[in-house]
């Protein structure tokens, strides 16, 4: 009888913990569904990452390198990446539109050599799109801008490739030192550059 009893409630146990695992795994599927990336290259990272956290809609944001080849980049070693920014969004609550129009805005995207007090092929800007229709809006949202200020757009427009998520240190950079942050951002001209091309008080 206690044999019986035993059987019976360890059944229940594993038949309760079958369910709740599958439950998890659809839960976990269902927000996948329900969510998009993008990637955008705009720079020093931790200023792109401020920007998007800022963002409705926007749930997770991840710091990295892009584009390369070279496997498990580093900041040490990041030869042919971008630094880069994986968004993670919620599209019922902010469309790759609106994404697109917050990329721009926190960028100089007449200048061809890196942004800002940044130089070289590591800083340039790159819009990355997953699929025709992000590829036709990017494209189109860069002429607008070119025949608004009458320049060259200097933006690169690739098809999304390798992301690889940076260093621990470089996640969350403006709330987990704020202090520096500032005074990078203010010493490398990023706030006064944008608000001379975008007008107001940059993000």
């Amino acid at each position: 009888m206690i044999a019986r009893w035993i059987f019976a409630t360890l059944t229940a146990a594993f038949l309760a913990l079958f369910v709740f695992a599958v439950n998890s795994k659809t839960a976990e599927a269902e927000d996948a569904a329900t969510t998009k990336t993008a990637i955008f290259a705009g720079g020093c990272f931790w200023c792109v990452e401020d920007a998007f956290d800022k963002v409705d809609g926007v749930s997770e944001t991840v710091s990295g390198y892009a584009g390369g080849d070279l496997p498990n980049p580093t900041y040490g070693n990041h030869e042919g990446h971008v630094e880069a920014l994986k968004v993670t969004y919620d599209p019922s609550k902010v469309t790759f539109t609106e994404l697109l129009d917050n990329f721009w805005r926190n960028i100089d995207p007449f200048d061809a050599t890196g942004q800002f007090c940044d130089k070289g092929p590591a800083y340039r800007t790159v819009v990355f799109v997953a699929n025709d229709a992000e590829d036709s809006l990017a494209k189109q949202t860069k002429q607008d801008i070119a025949k608004r200020f009458g320049k060259d757009v200097e933006t690169e427009i690739r098809p999304t490739s390798t992301f690889a998520a940076a260093e621990d240190y470089h996640q969350d950079y403006h709330t987990k030192n704020p202090v520096s942050y500032k005074y990078y951002k203010w010493n490398c001209g990023r706030a006064q550059r944008l608000s001379e091309i975008w007008g107001g008080k940059s993000s």
